[in-house]
C-alpha cells in the first residue's frame, strides 16, 4: 500500500496559458493505491459526491491503464473540483506517482507527466500538462513540446475561491481563437518577465508578468465579483491577481508581509458581491510526496 499527498495547483497564472503551472503549498488530495485484480476507485472529502467512482469517467482510469497497474484507490479529496486548483489533476498526479511506486515501474517524475496528462481527456476533452506538471514535480513549471521544466521558487500566494464552480470545458469554450499581434507581443513579454520573477523568488516581477490581455479577460465574466476582487487585492498589496487556471479561483502574488491582508481583502471582494469564499494563504510549494510505503 502507497499513500501520497498531490497538491494543488494554479495553472496559466495570466501569461502563460496552457504553457505554466505552479504546485501550491496547500490545499492537497491524499491518494492511497493498493494492488488488486481490477481497479475500483473511492473518494472522499470535499466535493466527493460530484466526482464519479467509474474508472473510465475519473481521472485515474486513464493513468491505470497507462501504466497497466490496477489498484483499490482511495482518494481523499482536499482540492474542491470545478476550483480552479488542479482538483482532476492532483488525483492523477497522486495515482502515476502512487502507482508508478506500488508496480515499480521504475518511471522518472519527467517521464510521468504525459501519463498523468492522459487523465485530464476525461474533464476538459484535451491532455493539457499545465496541472499535472507541478503536482508532480513541485515548483514553477513550463510544460511546452520540448517537455516540461521544473523551477524551484518561493513566492507567496493567496488563492481566493468562491462557492461557485467553473467547469474547464466551459471555460476553454471562451477562449479567444485569434488575437491581435499587440495583444501577443504584450502577453510575451509579460510572461518573460514572470518566468525571471519565478527564478529570482521575486513576487514583485511574478505579480507584473501576470497580466494577459487575451484569455484572462475572456475567462473573468465568468467570475461574479473578479473585477471588485482583484481591485480589492491590489489595494491590499497583491503585486499581480489574476483567474487560476479555469476558474472560478482567484490567484494573487504578493510579499509575506502582505498575504494575510490580501486575502481578507479578496473574501470582502467576493462577500460585496453575495458570494462566500474561502482563502488559501499559500506559497509555491513541493510536488506529490509520498507519506507511507
Amino acid at each position: 500500500m502507497i499513500t501520497v499527498r498531490a497538491p494543488a495547483t494554479s495553472a496559466n497564472l495570466g501569461s502563460g496559458f496552457d504553457v505554466f503551472g505552479a504546485a501550491l503549498s496547500r490545499p492537497a488530495d491524499v491518494v492511497t493505491v493498493e494492488k488488486a485484480d481490477r481497479t475500483t476507485i473511492e473518494v472522499t472529502g470535499v466535493g466527493a459526491q460530484y466526482i464519479p467512482e467509474d474508472p473510465e469517467k475519473n481521472t485515474v482510469g486513464a493513468v491505470v491503464e497507462a501504466l497497466d497497474a490496477p489498484a483499490h484507490i482511495h482518494i481523499d479529496k482536499g482540492v474542491r473540483p470545478a476550483s480552479g486548483l488542479g482538483s482532476s489533476a492532483a488525483s492523477a498526479a497522486g495515482a502515476a506517482v502512487a502507482l508508478n511506486r506500488l508496480y515499480d515501474r521504475g518511471l522518472s517524475r519527467t517521464e510521468l507527466v504525459p501519463i498523468a496528462a492522459e487523465g485530464e481527456v476525461v474533464v476538459s476533452g484535451v491532455a493539457h500538462a499545465d496541472n499535472v506538471a507541478p503536482s508532480i514535480l513541485g515548483g514553477f513549471t513550463i510544460t511546452s513540446t520540448h517537455g516540461t521544466r521544473a523551477v524551484s521558487a518561493d513566492v507567496p500566494l493567496v488563492a481566493c475561491l468562491p462557492d461557485v464552480a467553473v467547469s474547464t470545458r466551459d471555460a476553454r469554450r471562451v477562449v479567444p481563437d485569434t488575437a491581435p499581434m499587440e495583444a501577443l507581443v504584450e502577453t510575451v513579454g509579460n510572461a518573460a518577465t514572470l518566468t525571471v520573477g519565478m527564478c529570482r523568488s521575486d513576487p514583485d516581477l511574478v505579480g507584473a508578468g501576470m497580466d494577459d490581455p487575451v484569455v484572462t479577460p475572456e475567462r473573468a465574466r465568468l467570475i461574479t465579483g473578479y473585477d471588485d476582487v482583484r481591485e480589492a487585492a491590489f489595494a491590499a498589496g497583491a503585486t499581480g491577481v489574476t483567474v487560476s487556471g479555469a476558474g472560478p479561483a482567484v490567484i494573487a502574488a504578493c510579499r509575506d508581509g502582505d498575504r494575510r491582508r490580501v486575502a481578507a481583502a479578496m473574501l470582502d471582494g467576493f462577500a460585496d458581491a453575495g458570494i462566500d469564499a474561502r482563502a488559501y494563504q499559500t506559497r509555491i510549494g513541493e510536488g506529490t510526496t509520498v507519506l507511507r510505503g
